[in-house]
């Protein structure tokens, strides 16, 4: 059994890690901005027999970062899953950005994934994983425009992991960067490829799998290398 810590539970690729987890009997820490709002997920949690526990985490918060992971108690953190997010704007912002809105999203998918792992942090031991979603828009290679801030901060994000998995590699604990793939979730739209089953499905197996000398790359959730 693994202690699995999952942010952005609530919904998509969140959920669906920590229903396949349970499904494997993992201990879950499923961890929500607003676990009233949570319905799917406090309903997964009241079947679990105990194994699935929802926590209050937002990750743009550090007090409340601090305070989310220390409601989930003491024992060793196995995986940990930093998969909160949010879309932003789309279009392009030539003529004007919505700089709060940019703020947030920099605050959420940039800094958030670092206030997370700095509060489990004494809880990650040797072989531990912890796996941040970053996204195709991410890449250099990426051949539109808009979502600026989107971009910028899962761009970042993944260049500091590259900086935090080279830290941490004495430790023995593998940082992954992964893109999920194009999904049909809240975000991706129905119309998209892949479902949040087999997203978290191949992500799960990547995330068993992955090297530490292999710590800081980014994959797409297939296994394939992504290209920066």
């Amino acid at each position: 059994m693994a202690n699995v810590a999952i942010t952005g539970a609530a919904r998509g690729i969140g959920l669906e890690l920590a229903n396949q987890h349970l499904a494997l009997g993992d201990r879950v820490f499923a961890l929500v901005r607003d676990p009233a709002a949570a319905e799917r997920l406090n309903a997964l949690a009241a079947g679990s027999g105990g194994l699935l526990s929802v926590h209050a985490m937002d990750v743009r918060d550090d007090a409340s970062v601090r305070a989310g992971a220390a409601s989930t108690g003491d024992a060793p953190i196995d995986i940990l899953y930093n998969v909160a997010g949010i879309t932003g704007t789309a279009e392009p912002e030539l003529e004007g950005a919505d700089w709060a809105a940019f703020d947030d999203a920099l605050n959420i998918m940039l800094k958030g994934p670092l206030r997370v792992l700095q509060a489990f942090l004494p809880r990650l031991h040797n072989g531990a994983r912890i796996i941040n979603f970053s996204s195709q828009l991410a890449a250099s290679g990426w051949p539109y425009g808009g979502y600026y801030a989107y971009g910028a901060a899962k761009a970042g994000m993944a260049r500091m992991m590259r900086s935090v998995a080279i830290d941490l590699r004495e430790r023995g604990i593998v940082v992954g960067i992964i893109h999920p793939g194009y999904v049909q979730t809240d975000m991706g739209g129905p119309a998209a490829d892949i479902t949040p089953e087999e997203s978290a499905r191949a992500i799960r197996k990547l995330t068993a799998e992955w090297p530490l000398d292999r710590s800081g790359d980014f994959y797409k959730w297939n296994g394939e290398p992504h290209a920066w």
